[in-house]
């Protein structure tokens, strides 16, 4: 199923839908309403169900808030959604505001005196709200906890929740099966000196339970909440109409089924226990409930984050085959633009759904892991475009195209970025296409010790553009899954500081990048996983390095040789000559020679 490139959301859904709402607000004697984008599970992609965000304002980014008051309403975006926000979002309705600048600053400024603001416990973690009651009560207004959004009811027309069946993930792809993986979660949390941890992500559950959902677009999961205990024995929260009799064989009598409806009431058993909850993934409706209920909440990191993200070997195996697979279709690509695309006579769309078709041609993609980034020319310059019908743009002679992209398989995740020139490129393309590339060479090659964070490496990767007086406002790498979400933590390589060391088995990216606004982006992303540390011969302690996942040639048009170092410059012969190995032979006739030229010896 291709992605679906129409407008969706825009001014008129905010101009037909916040009188619904204000209605309700009215009746509720509410003054306002606080509406962030995150839904109860905190998924970066969101079932149409929903959407509350969407349907209010008209705003269909990733990252986002509103207030809707009464009289008055805000809307607030990051530097990401600066052009898309006005495009989409009715400015005679609503403020605009910028969410780095934060929303509890708008609300001591803006809130009046006597005002009572309502919020929904499900879609707030429980620091936010704390800040958020503070800045309203320092307005002199008052923030409420509601039972029922007042969006939920107000929308009439409200799509059904999703009900996509939940397959079984083999033992062979996943290293372990159910039981061990409960087993050793159980240790760590009797470890911390708890009784149980509640599972409120559900990528979380998926890989505890070795199974995936079809809830969600580009990642597949299954919307659900759990509970494990110290001895390994889970209490799922799902609905019961998506398991088949296969799936519940497999969960087996150690997993417990249950509708989602019955986990307010079934938190009552744990009055006088001690549970885990994250701050960072649950909600504050869970905290408090667990409280209400008689329970201790231990605020600490989801204990499955972790082991989660430091890969088996039978998952590495498995992406290692899933990019092997990505990657012929991606060379096929590739040659597409070298060769048809360079006419001047496709744009955006048309390159996003070939790329798309060919993945598809491999008969084993299950969907893509995001929407496709298709940015040509000024698009491209904005790091996290979506590309759609009132803005996609031709793939046109003398500019830049920027394509990121990546499958969902069974046997894992993939993520890539190109950069490609359409006709000729000019001097000051290449030069900084080069400083990209030698930054992401740089990140491909260093050597670390155990404890190394992500934090601690992200210069590196900035270095060249930064002696150029350069840099990009996006991390440089994040975590990714084995298929599940493409983004995925609690590792990443960013300037915003992180304490969670680099392991063997991770997998992130690598993807630095440089954005002239109004002209062009660039951007190269590969996948790489953390390998096992390592002596260095004449060195005194063992070494982490990366092995990179990815398999497709870098952009030799934009290659400004004489920038590089003799080390870089190997660096990207034998990379090349890998790709040719072990993609090569997976190809014929044109593609073939073409791939051949592509990878030849700078």
């Amino acid at each position: 199923m291709i992605q679906n490139f129409d407008v969706v959301g825009g001014p008129k859904m905010g101009r037909d839908n916040v009188p619904l709402l204000r209605a309700e607000l009215k009746r509720l004697k509410l003054d306002g309403l606080l509406i962030p984008h995150e839904d109860e599970y905190n998924n970066e992609y969101l079932p149409d169900y929903n959407e509350r965000l969407m349907w209010a304002t008209g705003f269909t980014g990733s990252a986002g808030a509103a207030i809707v008051l009464n009289d008055r309403a805000s809307m607030f975006t990051d530097g990401r959604y600066t052009l898309q926000v006005r495009q989409q979002v009715d400015g005679d309705l609503f403020g605009f505001a910028r969410l780095e600048d934060g929303i509890t600053a708008w609300l001591r400024a803006n809130l009046r005196k006597g005002e009572t603001i309502g919020y929904d416990p499900r879609l707030h973690p429980p620091k936010a709200v704390s800040a958020l009651r503070n800045a309203a009560e320092g307005a002199g207004a008052t923030l409420v906890a509601l039972e029922v959004n007042p969006i939920d009811t107000a929308w009439t027309n409200r799509p059904a929740a999703p009900k996509g069946p939940v397959a079984i993930q083999p033992d062979m792809l996943s290293g372990k099966n159910h039981a061990q993986k409960r087993a050793e979660i159980g240790q760590a949390i009797a470890h911390a000196g708890a009784d149980a941890a509640m599972l409120t992500a559900p990528a979380s559950i998926a890989w505890l339970l070795n199974l995936r959902g079809s809830d969600v677009r580009c990642t597949p999961l299954m919307l659900a909440n759990a509970i494990i205990d110290k001895a390994g024995l889970v209490s799922l929260y799902v609905d019961p109409d998506k398991l088949s009799g296969d799936v519940r064989s497999h969960l087996g009598n150690e997993v417990s089924v249950t509708s989602e409806d019955a986990l307010a009431a079934d938190l009552s058993n744990w009055s006088g226990k001690t549970l885990i909850v994250d701050p960072t993934t649950s909600s504050a409706w869970h905290s408090q409930s667990l409280k209400d209920a008689g329970a201790t909440v231990l605020a600490q990191e989801d204990p499955v984050a972790l082991p989660k993200a430091i890969k088996s070997s039978a998952e590495l195996r498995g992406s290692e085959t899933a990019h092997r697979r990505d990657a012929v279709p991606l060379i096929r690509f590739l040659h597409w633009l070298d060769t048809e695309a360079q006419s001047g006579q496709f744009d955006e769309i048309d390159a996003a759904v070939k790329l798309e078709t060919f993945r598809h041609d491999t008969g084993l993609l299950k969907d893509l892991s995001f929407e496709t980034i298709s940015g040509a020319g000024s698009n491209g310059a904005h790091c996290h475009y979506r590309v759609n019908t009132a803005t996609t743009l031709p793939l046109a002679p003398g500019t830049l195209y920027l394509v990121d992209s990546g499958g969902q398989y069974v046997d894992g995740t993939t993520d890539v970025t190109r950069t490609v020139p359409i006709g000729k490129a000019t001097q000051e393309m290449c030069e900084r296409y080069t400083l990209v590339l030698q930054g992401h060479i740089a990140l491909a090659t260093i050597r670390f010790p155990s404890g190394t964070t992500g934090s601690n490496l992200d210069a590196i990767a900035r270095y060249p553009l930064w002696q150029a007086g350069l840099d990009y406002d996006h991390g440089t790498g994040h975590g990714v899954g084995a298929f599940l979400g493409v983004h995925e933590g609690p590792q990443r390589i960013s300037k915003t500081p992180n304490n969670v060391a680099l392991e063997t088995g991770m997998i992130v990216s690598n993807e630095p990048g440089y954005y002239k606004a109004g002209e062009y982006g660039i951007r190269i992303e590969n996948l790489q996983y953390v390998t096992q540390a390592e002596d260095i011969s004449g060195g005194e302690r063992p070494m982490h390095g990366f092995h990179t996942l990815t398999l497709a040639p870098f952009c030799r048009a934009l290659i400004d040789t004489d920038m590089l170092t003799r080390a870089e410059r190997d660096y990207v012969d034998e990379y090349h000559a890998r790709v040719q190995k072990e993609i090569g032979p997976e190809l014929d006739g044109e593609i073939a020679a073409w791939l051949k030229q592509a990878c030849r010896p700078l």
